[in-house]
């Protein structure tokens, strides 16, 4: 929004902006956030910046917490949810010194440092990628873990459990049958629009947006192909608008990968191009869908990598609920031109030179999006530098339907990890792909490795109400 701090303060005196509030991303992928009144945004503070406890967000340890953040001007907005006229924006993490420096573990760092060393080793100029939003919209939810009790509810109008509720007007979702599902059943069609009216406010391009298969108030909104690092923001941005705006409108969004047992569930597809001298590295004509060496080395990387990978794009619990067979879901390590149960489905509608790509299925938007993005591109890198051919690792192409397999075909497959747990492991022993050029450092995965695997065993230790019908009497 700004090119320098001259511009910013212009567009605050002339439209009477009372705050700035200046938003962070912790190291689970979470905004935090601080305001200022809006005249302490001046020449100081942007050579100053302002200091903070970091260990606060998980990323330090306490000796070496102090940091210090600025003011990102370029990604500035008007909030949108402020009662006083606000304008937001990103900051920008950096460690104390003689002469403060980049704090690398910051995740808005990690995906820059990927983006750099793609370039330095000359494999492409950017990394362009389209993510697929997934989430569910409620009326109300709630939930309670106690030693007496361990339950949860979710209330949905729309859904066919309320069709015997007073009042009901006898207009449902069936269950996994509201793909594209119009008025007067599709009753979150105008929340979507006014989500899209603001994600437009505030720079984020919309492709379209339409209610997905889950019925009980599944949508999608997907947004146009753009270059990683700004869609790394963007990704958090829309979580934010999307969240917000349905409590707005007494509602309540979630990103939960399966809240719903027997329902389709919420994942976070991405859709990935690497471009050189503007043109698109992916792209070879008359090859397997049009797709390059480039492309399948890059697709063999992600393959190889898959099950550590998860630990960064799938990282909960829940995550593994929704990577289970039946529900469009990926559970196959292997790619495919159209069969949505492989990780990796190249698109075939996208025909043309500019567009051609395929897309990773596997991810859900309870990932770091800089993390999951930065990790997803060094585990490409390592494909293309390694020269890895997923045709020479039976990793496809899978065009059939891989459900119909006899189980002695089936067997012969490789699959995602079943549990956080099984990827958590997976993790600790590949993550050298990460580590280099420095992008990811030991340090880094350590604290992500112990952030998950405590979330982990939490829910391990809460008996599943599903337990006590299978073992109460045994």
């Amino acid at each position: 929004m700004f090119k320098n701090i001259t511009e910013a303060k212009r567009f605050i005196k002339d439209n009477d902006v009372r705050f700035i509030d200046l938003k962070l991303v912790d190291l689970r992928g979470r905004f935090r956030h601080l305001s200022i009144p809006a005249e302490r945004l001046n020449e100081q503070l942007m050579e100053e910046g302002i200091g903070f406890d970091a260990s606060n967000y998980g990323y330090a340890r306490v000796e070496k917490s102090d940091m210090v953040f600025y003011p990102d001007l370029e990604s500035a907005y008007l909030e949108p949810f402020a009662g006083a006229k606000t304008i937001s924006m990103m900051a920008n993490v950096y460690c104390i010194g003689k002469t403060n420096y980049r704090f690398e573990q910051y995740p808005r760092n990690v995906i820059k440092a990927a983006v750099d060393l793609m370039k330095k080793e000359g494999v492409a100029d950017e990394m362009i990628i389209g993510p697929e939003y997934e989430f569910s919209v409620f009326d109300a939810m709630e939930y309670k873990i106690a030693p007496d009790e361990v339950s949860e509810k979710l209330t949905s109008f729309e859904s066919e459990w309320s069709s015997a509720k007073e009042g009901s007007d006898g207009y449902h979702t069936l269950p996994k049958g509201g793909y594209h599902y119009d008025l007067p059943s599709d009753i979150n069609f105008d929340l979507r629009n006014e989500i899209c009216e603001k994600m437009k406010d505030c720079g984020i391009r919309v492709k379209y947006h339409h209610h997905e298969v889950g019925g009980s108030g599944q949508m999608e909104i997907e947004v146009e192909l753009a270059e990683v690092c700004k869609l790394a923001d963007q990704t958090m941005l829309s979580k934010y608008l999307i969240r917000n705006t349905a409590k707005a409108m007494n509602k309540t969004a979630t990103f939960m990968p399966k809240p719903i047992a027997g329902e389709a569930g919420n994942g976070m597809h991405v859709h990935m191009i690497l471009r050189k001298d503007g043109k698109n590295v992916f792209y070879e004509k008359g090859k397997y869908a049009d797709l390059s060496q480039t492309a399948m080395y890059f697709i063999g990387g992600l393959l190889k990598h898959i099950a550590s990978l998860c630990a960064l794009t799938d990282p909960s619990t829940n995550s593994y609920r929704r990577l289970v067979p039946g529900f469009e879901a990926p559970v196959t390590v292997g790619y495919a031109s159209a069969n949505r149960s492989a990780v990796i489905r190249i698109p075939s509608y996208a025909k043309s030179e500019d567009v051609v790509r395929f897309e990773l299925r596997n991810p859900d938007a309870t990932c770091n999006p800089y993390f999951a993005y930065a990790a997803i591109l060094m585990a490409g890198l390592d494909g293309i530098r390694n020269k890895i051919d997923p045709k020479d690792h039976n990793w496809g192409p899978f065009d059939f339907n891989l459900y119909s397999l006899s189980a002695e075909e089936k067997a012969k497959l490789e699959h995602l990890p079943a549990s956080l747990g099984e990827a958590i492991e997976a993790l600790k022993k590949d993550h050298d792909y990460l580590l280099q050029g420095g992008v990811f450092s030991e340090e880094l995965l350590d604290n992500w490795i112990k952030a998950i695997e405590k979330e982990h065993d939490e829910v391990e230790k809460v008996p599943h109400p599903a337990e006590f019908r299978l073992y109460y009497d045994l």
